[in-house]
């Protein structure tokens, strides 16, 4: 299992970024998020964190 930011959901408050321990989140030149596959470790914090639920867990 891995995290991803559903686009559609996220309001780019970088929530998950500041809690990511792993430095897993990605900020894009135009200000998107992203989660990076190969350093998420699957703590779930950035979903916790989330106040739109736009981090969600996905099957690799």
């Amino acid at each position: 299992m891995a995290h991803r930011i559903d686009q559609n959901k996220c309001i780019s408050c970088g929530t998950c970024d500041m809690e990511c321990p792993f430095g897993a989140i990605i900020i894009s030149d135009l200000g998107k998020f992203s989660i990076d596959a190969e350093k998420c470790t699957d703590c779930d914090k950035c979903a916790k964190a989330c106040p739109v639920d736009a981090a969600e867990k996905v099957s690799e």
